[in-house]
């Protein structure tokens, strides 16, 4: 059983609007550029680049729900696929295959894991935010390191694919987990 009104998302603007399709496609372009914007704020390493993809898409799953946050990761990725310059370095399906593409397909489950498990109350409350990005990190690390093991090697995928990116992911849990209840404080208690 789901809690009603535990997404920011349907607190901020409601689906039950007039107009659920406008809202969608709204938050959906959005919640894509927010995700491009941050994957170009990255530190430069090979053959994964540190970026804030992975806080921008759990953010988005957070805020969104599970639903909302696939539609707004499948457009993202689709604007990459398409060419346009939203991934971190590159486009195109040719990007998408290589060493990093791992990471950017694990991009739909994670935010569907971390919308998921907002809509069950795990968005408002500092330590249960950190715990759901965690649990999408989680699923970053097995999706990208899996498929970058591919290109070369377990051992290497884990020591480049993981290891760097174990600070930096609790960095952004915390980040994430200082913001969304921040940002819930700041709504009316009635609405």
């Amino acid at each position: 059983m789901f809690k009603a009104n535990t997404l920011l998302g349907d607190r901020i603007w409601s689906p039950d609007s007039a107009n659920r399709l406008t809202r969608g496609l709204v938050l959906s372009v959005a919640g894509s550029m927010f995700i491009a914007a941050c994957a170009r704020i990255q530190v430069p390493m090979w053959p994964v680049p540190i970026t804030m993809l992975t806080f921008a898409v759990l953010f988005v799953g957070l805020v969104y729900g599970p639903r909302l946050a696939a539609a707004t990761v499948s457009l993202y990725l689709a604007q990459g696929i398409a060419g346009l310059p939203v991934f971190a370095a590159g486009s195109g399906i040719a990007y998408l295959m290589g060493p990093t593409g791992g990471y950017l397909l694990a991009c739909l489950p994670a935010a569907f894991v971390a919308g998921t498990l907002a809509q069950r109350g795990w968005g408002t409350q500092a330590g249960r935010v950190f715990l759901a990005m965690l649990a999408g990190s989680f699923i970053f690390y097995l999706v990208g390191a899996g498929w970058l093991a591919g290109f070369v090697g377990p051992e290497k995928a884990i020591a480049a694919g993981v290891v760097p990116f174990l600070v930096g992911d609790a960095l952004k849990a915390m980040l994430a987990a200082a913001l969304l209840p921040a940002a819930w404080s700041l709504l009316p208690r009635d609405a």
